[in-house]
C-alpha cells in the first residue's frame, strides 16, 4: 500500500506543478496572411505557463498585438501542422500557427 500511496502523492505533486507559473514552456508562433500583416512578423517565440492552452496563447498574443483581435473570430489554429481547437494544451517546443482566412483569385 505504501507504493500506491507514494505514487498517488507523486501524481498530486506533478499536477500542482502544471499550473505553477514558475514552470513555463516556450513555443514558436507562426503568422500567416493577415496575421503576418498586423504583427509585422513571420514568427516569434512565446513563453507561457506550463499547462497553457492555445486559447491562452492567443490571449497573450492579442495583448502584445491588439490588432490581432480584428481577425480573432475567423482564424484557425494549427499545432505542429495539425488543425486544433483552442482548448489544446501546448507543450515545450511546439509550433502554433495562426491562420486567418485567405482569399485570392
Amino acid at each position: 500500500m505504501d507504493a500506491i500511496g507514494t505514487e498517488n502523492t507523486s501524481k498530486n505533486v506533478d499536477s500542482t506543478h502544471e499550473g505553477n507559473e514558475n514552470t513555463s514552456v516556450e513555443i514558436k508562433v507562426l503568422f500567416f496572411a493577415r496575421a503576418r500583416d498586423v504583427t509585422g512578423l513571420t514568427d516569434m517565440p512565446l513563453v507561457v505557463a506550463s499547462g497553457s492552452t492555445a486559447e491562452n496563447c492567443l490571449y497573450e498574443l492579442m495583448s502584445k498585438f491588439p490588432s490581432l483581435k480584428e481577425i480573432s473570430n475567423c482564424m484557425v489554429l494549427a499545432l505542429n501542422e495539425e488543425y486544433i481547437s483552442e482548448s489544446t494544451i501546448v507543450k515545450n517546443g511546439d509550433e502554433l500557427a495562426i491562420i486567418p482566412p485567405i482569399s485570392g483569385g
